[in-house]
């Protein structure tokens, strides 16, 4: 009898162990660079300093979600750790910061790093290293290759996307018109540009009368816009960052010059571009977005929008919270949260690209109605929808329907 007791207990002791060995094997944990038990380390970089300071108010949203995610228990129980450097917007500081970040800090993965010039920097440096590079803070067409660089994700939609629907646009409203392009020598700017010749298609060389160019370390743009008005332009594109965006829409009506404006989205911030610019010149201008304005009072009865307002009073009380710069920031945060909920306990370098790239119509919240982020092993292009919007003289007005790539 005692035998069989023994020989009972045996083998219901290695059935259960049978039973237990899947989902032990489920629950390992794998843990990359950065990461523990408690803590998930991010890396970062952000021009807190030099000729687009002002965009680091997104950096420091982005620091306080997390403050706010870490307070209410973390990720899966791991508080999340971002370790936001100032690179000045210098590339080759960028280099540095970002080989301090993986060699030394030995961070999970860089997130949202901000500017064109600065992620060319430090693009194929952390492919080779396969650190993830997630939602960059540039819309360059080149980041979105899986196939060649699959380390790499942007996080805002194209420039030339966004171009190239300004081109149609005009084909379709303006089909004389005689448009002058502003933008920044370098490939954001390029693009963008490329992305209106899309556009515009057969038409391009004849519509396009003058394209000027200026560097970001100049310190205004004004001859640009007088080359532009001398073109005989009767159409402005304005492919510029924030402090140049602003400079172009002050200077055009002060030279007597008020064409049909159009304004690359990442450069649509009333805080950062309208009012530095006068909203008064900026009256008529068209641009593009995908998020919520928290500056627009339609959306002050959105339970998304209050949510906004309520954790930028808690957690980033000196911020602004009608700068849509910060509203830029809390939503790439909540995405990369999305991606580390997806990976679980499985916090491996390989698979958080996995899961960045295994986003299925996420609904963030202060997305414009109708749009989500979707991306695939294959797509590596979190938003391609965007909807025009025109400028009223206190707000952006939207019209139209939401436009898809």
């Amino acid at each position: 009898m005692m035998k069989i007791n023994r020989l009972a207990a045996w083998t219901l002791g290695f059935a259960g162990m049978a039973f237990l060995m899947p989902w032990q094997a489920r629950a390992e944990k794998h843990y990359g660079p950065g990461v523990s038990d408690t803590e998930i380390k991010l890396g970062q970089t952000m021009p807190y300093s030099g000729p687009l300071s002002g965009i680091g108010t997104t950096g420091r949203t982005e620091l306080a979600y997390f403050a706010k995610i870490n307070a209410e228990g973390g990720v899966n129980g791991r508080r999340i750790t971002l370790i936001s450097l100032d690179d000045g917007y210098s590339p080759p500081k960028t280099m540095e910061q970002v080989r301090k970040l993986v060699e030394q800090e030995q961070v999970l993965a860089i997130f949202h790093p901000l500017g064109t010039p600065t992620n060319a920097a430090i693009h194929k440096y952390l492919n080779q290293k396969k650190v993830p590079h997630l939602f960059l803070g540039s819309g360059l067409v080149r980041w979105a290759d899986p196939k060649n660089y699959p380390w790499t994700m942007p996080g805002v939609p194209m420039y030339r996307t966004e171009a190239r629907i300004y081109g149609r646009y005009l084909l379709s409203t303006r089909p004389e018109a005689k448009i002058g392009v502003l933008y920044q020598n370098d490939d954001s700017g390029k693009d963008a540009l490329a992305g209106l010749k899309d556009g515009l298609g057969s038409r391009a060389a004849s519509m396009i009368v003058a394209e000027v160019s200026y560097e970001p370390t100049d310190p205004t743009v004004d001859s640009q816009v007088i080359t532009l008005k001398g073109s005989g332009a009767d159409t402005f594109a304005i492919f510029a960052a924030v402090k140049a965006a602003a400079q172009a829409l002050r200077k055009a009506p002060g030279i007597g010059w008020r064409p049909l404006t159009f304004l690359i989205g990442t450069s649509s911030s009333i805080e950062q571009v309208i009012k530095p610019a006068g909203p008064n010149n900026a009256i008529g201008v068209v641009s593009t977005h995908y998020l919520e304005d928290p500056s627009d009072p339609r959306w002050n009865d959105d339970a998304a929008m209050k949510e906004y307002f309520a954790f930028m009073k808690k957690y980033f009380a000196d911020g602004d919270p009608l700068d849509i710069l910060n509203a830029r920031g809390y939503t790439m945060a909540q995405l990369m949260v999305q991606v580390l909920k997806q990976c679980g306990d499985d916090l491996s370098r390989e698979n958080v690209m996995r899961q960045a790239a295994n986003l299925k119509d996420v609904e963030l919240p202060l997305l414009l109605p109708g749009i989500r982020v979707s991306t695939s092993a294959n797509d590596y292009l979190p938003f391609k929808q965007l909807q025009m919007m025109r400028f009223d003289g206190t707000r952006w007005a939207l019209f139209g329907e939401i436009l898809e790539r």
